[in-house]
């Protein structure tokens, strides 16, 4: 709680509230990876081997740039450096820009991106796909 203008108090928000690390396997990034739901925090709590990474509307800010970042900030607190991977569901100018930009702080934080060059075909229709092996 701060002050704020005429000495009100003003409760400060996060997206996660502080506490313990929760971890998982795979975590699907909440509200197509928006910076109004996802901060450093979320990523200082929520550990996951997986992230998923939906989001291919930049007039949105989907996927935004600051929770990108976020994840590298979060990642850079845990006491462990395991291996995470990033699966973005779309490619989008934003991920491109972000992977080619922080490359080095990921590799750092044993994060991996995959690429989307996988292809499904299923009933005469194909579409991007990854695999991944829990």
């Amino acid at each position: 709680i701060s002050e704020g203008p005429g000495n009100t108090k003003v409760a400060k928000s996060t997206a996660v509230p502080p506490g313990p690390p929760v971890y998982l396997d795979l975590v699907y990034i909440p509200n197509h990876s928006n910076s109004k739901n996802v901060d450093v925090e979320f990523f200082k709590r929520v550990r996951s081997s997986y992230y998923v990474v939906s989001g291919n509307d930049s007039a949105a800010e989907e996927p935004s740039r600051a929770v990108l970042d976020a994840l590298l900030e979060g990642k850079a607190q845990w006491e462990s450096n395991m291996q995470v991977t990033l699966i973005p569901t779309h490619d989008s100018e934003v991920m491109r820009e972000w992977y080619q930009e922080t490359h080095e702080k990921q590799q750092d934080l044993n994060i991996m991106v995959l690429a989307s060059s996988s292809t499904v075909v299923m009933q005469d229709e194909s579409f991007p796909a990854c695999k991944i092996e829990l």
